[in-house]
């Protein structure tokens, strides 16, 4: 196929479009260029998908005519990012992604796959959430993933198909690193600081997945008949990945010698949600789950040792999103609604 990837410089994106390349796909990125400077490790200079520097709000048709797929990563991409502007993010992460599925079905792209989270379980039920259990979002972030997969959902028909994967929370080393996840933050905190402290007792329930997992995923979608995936939701992990955040913290714990773990006894955050990821398994009998959070705490170990990690990049803005745009707006580089100013739109 030939496909677009936006947020194609993004955590995920970055390994999205070689997955993509590598199941030998023609790949295209589109990316705004909000965390360019956030580079881990890696080639930079590496060969690798054309990228066109562009906001969604500002893609139209004839931009997307040619296309087999919309491969759609780019919102603003976290609870603490979408608080900050809740209605910057409804204006991005709804109407900028129904705007990009309308005009795309309108240039004939058959194929529309959207990474929407499992977040939208909000808190969940007592048993594991299902493709069909009610959804109980509750940041704008995820609110907005239910308002589209509703809008695009409508648009759905014999000529354009529309897949929405629900990602649990990713995890992973990437180039395009990120520290305002779960098992991403735990493990920078145990190799700057040699100590967990988390500010709750550890109770709640988060279904995490490998960010490769996810790509996997994907890639999975895009080579399933369209009569599979028309139209459908999946919950992308793997039920035996629900951990309770506690356990997650002492597994990140034990990747990293002399890691200390501390427990509060409470905490501000009320979301806990188990999930189960049956349907994707018995539909797209290619995809499997390869890692574990074990694996994924070792990797990071690797990594941070690697590029001999210090405390002023863990805790700096380039591997934060809301810090960065924190930034860029105090800078003077964005306007208030998220929009580049033109003499400072990166290259």
């Amino acid at each position: 196929m030939n496909v677009l990837v936006t947020g194609s410089e993004g955590y995920i994106g970055i390994h999205m479009t070689e997955v993509l390349r590598s199941r030998g796909h023609e790949v295209t990125g589109l990316d705004t260029g909000f965390y360019t400077n956030g580079w881990l490790y890696g080639d930079r200079d590496a060969d690798r998908a054309r990228t066109i520097r562009r906001d969604i709000r500002q893609v139209e048709i004839e931009d997307l005519r040619g296309y087999d797929a919309v491969v759609h990563l780019a919102e603003l991409s976290n609870d603490p990012l979408g608080e900050l502007r809740p209605e910057v993010t409804y204006k991005i992460n709804h109407e900028g992604s129904v705007r990009l599925a309308t005009f795309a079905k309108a240039a004939g792209v058959p194929r529309f796959v959207y990474a929407s989270s499992c977040s939208v379980y909000g808190v969940g039920p007592a048993d594991h959430a299902t493709e069909e259990s009610p959804v109980n979002p509750q940041t704008a972030y995820a609110r907005c993933k239910v308002l589209v997969e509703r809008d695009v959902g409508e648009l759905a028909d014999d000529d354009f198909s529309p897949t929405f994967l629900r990602n649990a929370t990713a995890f992973g080393a990437s180039p395009r690193m990120r520290f305002d996840i779960v098992l991403n933050n735990l493990a920078g905190h145990a190799w700057t600081r040699r100590e967990i402290r988390l500010s709750s007792d550890g109770t709640p329930w988060r279904p995490l997945v490998h960010v490769l997992d996810i790509c996997d995923a994907f890639a999975a979608t895009l080579d399933a008949p369209r009569e599979v995936v028309h139209d459908r939701r999946y919950n992308v992990g793997d039920t035996a990945q629900n951990y309770r955040v506690a356990e997650i913290a002492q597994t990140v714990g034990d990747a990293f010698p002399d890691c200390r773990v501390t427990l509060c006894d409470s905490g501000q955050d009320n979301r806990s949600y188990r999930v189960d990821f049956t349907r994707i398994r018995e539909e797209l009998p290619g995809f499997r789950c390869r890692r574990s959070a074990a694996d994924g705490a070792r990797e990071l170990a690797a990594i941070f040792a690697q590029v001999g990690l210090t405390l002023e990049d863990f805790e700096g803005r380039r591997y934060t999103r809301l810090l960065q745009l924190k930034h860029l707006l105090a800078d003077g580089r964005l306007t208030e609604d998220l929009n580049w100013l033109e003499a400072s739109q990166p290259a």
